[in-house]
Order: C-alpha cells, then structure tokens, then sequence
C-alpha cells in the first residue's frame, strides 16, 4: 500500500470510527434480536403437536393452550415492568447477560416438561429473558451508536428478530414432514396401533423444536460477557475515564470528547436547576408527550395482531383450508418474506425516516388484513348448527361421539367429498373449553368431553383473590356440579387449498408492510422518543404496556376464534392498524438524523 494510500485509509478509519468493535456490538445485539425472535416465533411449529398430545396426556384445555402460547408474552410483561431498572442497577451489558442465561435456562425446563406447570414455567422463563431483550437491546444500541448508525443497528435488531422466527419456522417445518412420514408409515396399521405411535412422534416433535433452540441462547449469552458498558450509563455515574473508553471502541477520535460532552450537559442542566430550586416537573409536556406517543405506538404494533398471527400461523393456515406440512410451509415462506422485507426496510429507514414508513406499513397492513378477514367470512359461511343435536347426546354430564362416516354425514347432510370439520365451544359452569375435529384426522375418530377437560384445580392465584371477595378466575367448587352446557356447535367442509393459499397471500402481504413500518420503526420509536432522564424506566412501562396487548391477544386467540371464528379477530386487528395510522399520520414526529439531545429538545 502507498503512503497515500494508507494515509486515505487512516483518514477514513478515523472519520468513521472502529469498524470491527462496532460489527461486534451489532452482531450481539443482533443475536439478541434473534433469541427475541425464537421466543415468538418457536411455539407455532410446535403448538400443533403440543395441542394433540397435552390435551390427552395432560388434560389441557384451550384456555391453558392459549396462556402457553401467551406465556412468552406474559413473562416480557413482568420483566419490561423492571428492566430499566435492572439496566441502571447493574448496567446494560450485565443486564444482556441475565436475559441470556434465563433463555438458556429456559429450554430444558420446557423440553423436559411432563406437565402444564412445568411447560408454563418454561415458557414464563423465556418470555421474561425477551421482555429484558426488548428493552435493553435497543436501549443499549440506541446509548452506543452514533445517530448515522442508530437506525441501522435498530434495524439490525428487527432483521435478526426476524430471521430467528424463520429458523422457528424452519424447524418447525422439518418436524412437520417428519410427522407426515410418520403418518404415512403407519397407515397399514390397526387404528389403535396408528393413534399410539403417532402419540409418540408429536410428543418427540414439539419437545424437538424446543431443544433446537438452546445454541443460540449460549452463543448470546457467552457474547454478551465480551461487549463494552453503555459510555450514557458510565457517564451518569460519574465514570468519565471508562465512558471516554467505552466511546473509543464505537466512534472516530475526533468525535469522542465532543460525545461526552453532549452526554454530560443534560445531567450538568439538570444539577444546575437542583441547585437553583428550578423544579423541572416529571409531568411537563417535555415528558410526557413523547412518552405516550411511544406507548401508542408500542400498543398499536402489538394491536395489529402480528405477534399472535406469528405464533398460531400453522393453526390459521390450517383452518383456512391449507393441510400438514403445506401450512409448515407457508408459515416458513411468511417468517422468510418477514426477514427480506426488513432488509428492504434497512435500507429505507434512515433515507424515508420513521414517519413515512410508519404510514406506508400501517395502511397496507389494515388492508391486508381486511382482505384476510373477508376471506374468512366466505370461508366460515354455510356451516350448520349441530349445537341441539350434540347436547341431547349428553349423558351424566359427558358427551361420547363416535365420528366415524356415518356420524359425519349426519351431523351434515349436505356434505361434499370434501374432509369435514367440526368445533365445538361447551362449558361447565364457569370454565369454558373449545374442540376442533376434522373427518380425514386419524386421532380425531371420536368426540369425548368429560369434565377434567374444562375443568381444571384451583390455583394460589385464584384462591388469593377469592379470599379478597373478588373473582376474576372461575371458581373450581362451583363448577363441581354444574352441568355439561353445549355452547356453540358448528359442521361444515374444510375450505379448499386455494382458499388457504389466498389467506396465506394475505398474510404474506400483512407480515411485508409490518416489516417495513412497525417491525423496524417501533424500536426506534421506543429507543428515540424517550428523554434521557426517564428513558429507562420509561421504555420500560412503554414495553410493559407492548407486551400486555400483546398477551391479552395471545391468550385470547383460541377462546375466541373457537367460540367467533376467524374473521372476527381480523377485523378486530385491522380496526386497531386504522387507528395507529392515524397516529403515525397526525401526531409522530420525524427523528432521522438527529442525536437522542437533539430529539428531546425539540419536545422542551
């Protein structure tokens, strides 16, 4: 190399910053997008195995069902609510490290799992190890990297987020074709001897998928030991020394001095108006405002149904009309189109800024999605009302079915060659349970309903509220005696592949503009948006509020679907994705290209 030539390259070297120490903190924080990303994505492979074997095995109904697969979002919820806390307590990078060893943790308990209490610890463990990602990661990114780089290292974090639901998706897939040989193996064989060995390979399928995730949480987690403090956090404390050398690593020389300077001034107005007496209000408009605009968009990325969408796709494409592995399929060909599409959004978020994208992702979403909820319509339209006929087939508070061919031509006398499916919502007292049979499904030759299906024991939690006279959980004493009640019933013929392949389109196009609008822009909204004296804790609440919408959707997914079919929740999202393009429309300011001090500035 020339002397010019090296002088060029030093030149540059120094104008930029550190190349490779920044690649690294990208890189885990990155990884830890991706371990976020298992977390949401893992179960949809897996629940449909889950769901076919538990139910059996453990007597789950669909309500506990649902709070397995909301139980990841539950656990963020508890864990946003401290992790800003957490990450001032102990720092940003020992903080990533605590949610590495959690995830970890994680797999085992849930892959080794012989029981519903097992399998939700499991699962409550992963989820608060994401909801300490989903804070601090961007948190983290957001202190460490020059304004140049802050969006591409958000973006970053979504991109990997999304490449971890492929490779959920992935495996899903594989054990879904491992299941369907299976099945076809075993086709030859008494039904009984079918029903056993099938039992065996989706109990070994969904405790797979869970274990295939445990290399990426030790990679994140051993990563993480090797990352540099916050200098923002370093420098609230008073270490100059260590944030001057942390800054070092992350931008060019000239530009280390001036950083730590903007870092100081805030803390140094902030000393300066204690000294003085001047009170600057928690409550003033210079706070607030930014921090409900960053709770509304937080809320409304989880109301647009993205995370539930993602972690029941296998069950939607299925009812829609798309068999076995084709749905696995889909599921891959959605999460892999997620992943590319955040790609296309790295590239534009820091050219069209946050607002634009915001706008594009939303108003394509609410279309999507209303497409996909009329689709339903004309899907779930026709079926007929067997709920009668089923509940005077009661006998001593059970309900014993045999679907064999007759059975189904009678509960529909209409039907086509087409396989049939039958739901069936039914309570017992407070306790309500839905089932869903399909007529060419091997393990599903007969409709049982006894008791311990809906009903399951009391738990600490429902007896420490009954004793305060309040009751937000049904009660298992007053469901001992009450009778089996036949809610809803209903037959009908299984929509067609095609019908299936243009829901999958739809949801296609839904998970395209959320990658390029809220996958990448609500992280920099949580990150941006917050001042620095209460973006801590509040990214914290503004997550905390995320992942309670996002819960309460998860949870009620089943239950609602079983008892109002499909359409009702897409139009539900879509009704929520309007409301959130307003708000990105009127009220979201543009922060591209400017620092986090200029950002809160502009709110004084």
């Amino acid at each position: 190399m020339t002397s010019a030539a090296a002088s060029h390259a030093s030149l540059n070297t120094h104008a930029e910053g550190p190349r490779w120490p920044v690649r690294y903190l990208l890189f885990i924080g990155g990884m830890g997008g991706l371990l976020y990303g298992i977390d949401i994505g893992i179960i949809a492979g897996a629940l449909p195995y889950l769901e076919a074997t538990a139910t059996a095995s453990w007597h789950l109904t669909s309500q506990q069902l649902g709070f397995v697969v909301a139980a990841v979002l539950l656990g963020s919820v508890l864990s946003s609510l401290f992790a800003g806390a957490i990450a001032d307590l102990i720092g940003r990078r020992n903080t990533l490290v605590l949610a590495g060893a959690l995830f970890t943790l994680s797999i085992p308990v849930m892959a080794l799992s012989e029981g519903y209490a097992a399998l939700l610890l499991g699962r409550l463990l992963q989820g608060i190890s994401g909801g300490l990602i989903g804070v601090v990661v961007p948190l983290y990114l957001a202190e460490v990297l020059s304004p140049e780089r802050r969006g591409r290292g958000a973006g970053l974090f979504q991109l990997l987020l999304t490449i971890g639901l492929v490779l959920a998706a992935v495996i899903g897939l594989y054990q879904a074709h491992a299941v369907d040989a299976a099945a076809e193996s075993v086709r030859h064989l008494p039904s009984a001897e079918q029903q056993r060995l099938l039992f065996e390979v989706k109990d070994h399928a969904w405790r797979t998928i869970f274990w295939s995730c445990l290399l990426p949480g030790l990679v994140f987690t051993f990563g993480a030991l090797f990352i540099s403090e916050s200098p923002r956090w370093l420098a609230r404390r008073g270490q100059l020394d260590k944030a001057r050398a942390a800054l070092q690593r992350t931008v060019a020389a000239s530009e280390v001095e001036p950083t730590l300077q903007s870092m100081q001034a805030p803390e140094q107005t902030q000393a300066l108006a204690r000294g003085s007496r001047v009170r600057d209000p928690l409550l003033s408009r210079r706070y607030v405002w930014p921090f409900v605009l960053a709770c509304l968009v937080l809320a409304f990325t989880q109301a647009t149904g993205i995370n539930s969408v993602l972690a029941y796709a296998v069950n939607i494409l299925n009812q829609a009309g798309l068999p076995g592995a084709a749905a696995n399929g889909a599921d891959v060909a959605i999460k892999l189109l997620n992943a590319l599409m955040t790609v296309v959004a790295l590239v534009l978020v820091d050219r069209k800024g946050r607002k634009f994208l915001l706008m594009l992702g939303t108003g394509g979403i609410t279309v999507a999605l209303l497409c996909a909820a009329l689709l339903f319509v004309r899907g779930e339209q026709g079926r007929v009302d067997v709920r009668p006929i089923l509940q005077q087939q009661v006998s001593g508070e059970a309900l014993d079915l045999t679907l064999d061919a007759a059975q189904w031509a009678q509960l529909d006398r209409h039907a086509d060659a087409r396989p049939q499916q039958l739901t069936v919502s039914y309570a017992y007292g407070d306790f309500n349970n839905v089932r869903s049979l399909r007529s060419d499904s091997p393990t599903d030759a007969a409709l049982q309903i006894r008791r311990k299906d809906a009903v399951s024991a009391d738990s600490v939690i429902g007896r420490f509220f009954r004793s305060l006279h309040l009751n937000p959980f049904p009660d298992p004493a007053q469901a001992a005696d009450a009778p089996l009640v036949i809610e809803r019933a209903s037959v009908g013929p299984v929509p067609s592949p095609t019908h299936g392949w243009l829901v999958a389109g739809c949801i296609l196009l839904f998970v395209a503009f959320f990658a390029v609008g809220p996958g990448v822009c609500v992280w920099l909204a949580l990150s941006e948006l917050m001042p620095t004296r209460i973006r801590s804790n509040g990214m914290s609440i503004a997550l905390l509020i995320n992942q309670f919408v996002s819960t309460v959707i998860a949870a009620l997914f089943l239950p609602t679907v079983g008892h109002y079919g499909y359409a009702s929740m897409f139009f539900f999202w879509a009704g929520c994705t309007l409301l959130y393009f307003l708000v990105a429309t009127f009220w979201l300011p543009e922060t591209k290209g400017r620092t986090l001090e200029e950002i809160e500035a502009r709110f004084r």
